[in-house]
């Protein structure tokens, strides 16, 4: 998934009158203002009620093939060219944020999105702290701790301790 992919869906969707914001690790690029690595996929935060219109627009655009379906918790299309879109919906609002409902039945809170630029296009995005919070709860991968300490170093947020040393805020909350 290429930066001019990730904008003709943004596009595609907002043409619909549907809301996203970009999560995951196109949204660890939006908040850094650069392509860092490739992506494999688009991680999009959509709206629950939203989300028929959501999968008529992606699959009048090629996104027909269904991945996993996990929902209300998530759902991952694919276009059949390699393009794939994990969608995850939450009950709310882009200016209120909202609550993804989690496979365990736990709600996840992700705030309203904040601004950040992809193929020097301004993107609604999930903010730095709910990024990291995206990233705890497993082990993390070379790919994730590469995405946290440039996430970090673009922005300050704090790490954990899942993350090296080298890559934490040196001081906590800043």
């Amino acid at each position: 998934m290429e930066h001019p992919d990730v904008l003709a869906v943004l596009h595609l969707l907002a043409d619909a009158g549907a809301t996203a914001w970009v999560d995951g690790g196109w949204g660890v690029d939006a908040l850094r203002g650069e392509t860092t690595r490739p992506h494999s996929d688009l991680d999009l935060v959509v709206l629950l009620d939203q989300l028929d219109l959501v999968r008529q627009a992606l699959t009048r655009a090629g996104f027909t093939t269904v991945l996993r379906d996990w929902l209300p918790a998530a759902l991952a299309v694919t276009d059949g060219t390699g393009r794939e879109i994990d969608l995850h919906p939450v009950t709310g609002s882009a200016g209120n944020g909202g609550y993804q409902l989690l496979p365990d039945g736990e709600p996840f809170r992700y705030p309203p999105p904040v601004t950040g630029v992809i193929g020097g296009r301004e993107v609604l995005c999930v903010d730095a702290e709910t990024q990291v919070r995206c990233h705890l709860g497993y082990q993390p991968t070379a790919k994730d701790r590469q995405d946290m300490a440039k996430l970090h170093a673009r922005t300050a947020v704090a790490l954990p301790e899942e993350y090296p040393a080298s890559t934490r805020c040196p001081t906590p909350g800043r």
